[in-house]
């Protein structure tokens, strides 16, 4: 199997759950350092691969290495993605715009088209692409990151339905708030994270998500126990799409 931005918070839960489910995983990143530190803490039965998402050239490379070392891949996990400053529409500028929709959009674009046919070589298999609760809804100043994970949505839908009659299924999941660096750290030119401005509290559930929380998720989708599941999406974030829940003093 091969996960995208795979040394990060999810990406490292996901690579250490699968692994430990006796899966060869390739760590796929732009990040050498840290990718090739968790493949040698893993074993032999993980290795890490330079993969800029945005790269056509670099996905055929990742995946030809992943069948190369592996011998086949039979799962692909899109979880690689950037977060925009926040920002009003009008005061977004082009550049930030066009970054977070190459990374995000057509990162997930390339994917597809470049596993697909080593998933059809495989006779079969699953992509998940992470989404966001963000591609659920409109959410102020984050217009870039939003736009990209809702444009995800539809090109995994479309990936379902061209991709089903070779056994291959595409869903995605969407995670609300997960306590990783992703949302605890400033997104690149932000004073502040995203964290600060969503306190769990009125969340059904009033925590944030660990990243287990997601990946327990992505071990079901990708078993054969999800055999009948495509173009789905599985919200994982403890109802904070449902809106804020009441106390029972207050109710």
């Amino acid at each position: 199997m091969l996960v995208t931005g795979g040394a990060g918070g999810q990406g490292a839960s996901h690579v250490r759950a699968f692994h430990a489910e006796g899966a060869n995983v390739v760590i796929g990143g732009i990040d050498a350092r840290r990718g090739a530190a968790l493949a040698d803490e893993l074993g032999p039965r993980a290795r890490f691969v330079r993969l800029d998402v945005t790269d056509e050239s670099s996905w055929s490379a990742a995946v030809r290495a992943t069948e190369s070392v592996f011998g086949a891949l039979n799962v692909l996990v899109n979880n690689a993605g950037v977060q925009n400053p926040p920002a009003t529409i009008e005061n977004t500028d082009q550049a930030t715009w066009a970054r977070i929709l190459e990374t995000n959009l057509t990162g997930t674009f390339l994917d597809i088209k470049a596993a697909a046919p080593a998933l059809r070589r495989a006779q079969g298999g699953a992509i998940v692409n992470i989404a966001s609760t963000m591609g659920l809804g409109g959410t102020a100043h984050y217009a870039p990151y939003v736009a990209s994970k809702w444009a995800v949505r539809g090109l995994t839908q479309t990936a379902a339905l061209e991709l089903g009659r070779d056994r291959i299924r595409v869903n995605t999941i969407h995670p609300g708030v997960i306590a990783t660096p992703f949302i605890h750290e400033p997104a690149a030119g932000a004073a502040a994270p995203i964290a600060d401005f969503y306190s769990p509290e009125p969340f059904a559930i009033p925590r944030l998500g660990e990243p287990a929380d997601v990946t327990r998720l992505l071990l079901f989708l990708t078993s054969a126990e999800a055999s009948f599941v495509t173009g789905a999406e599985y919200v994982i974030d403890g109802g904070l799409l449902l809106g804020p829940a009441l106390q029972a003093d207050a109710a």
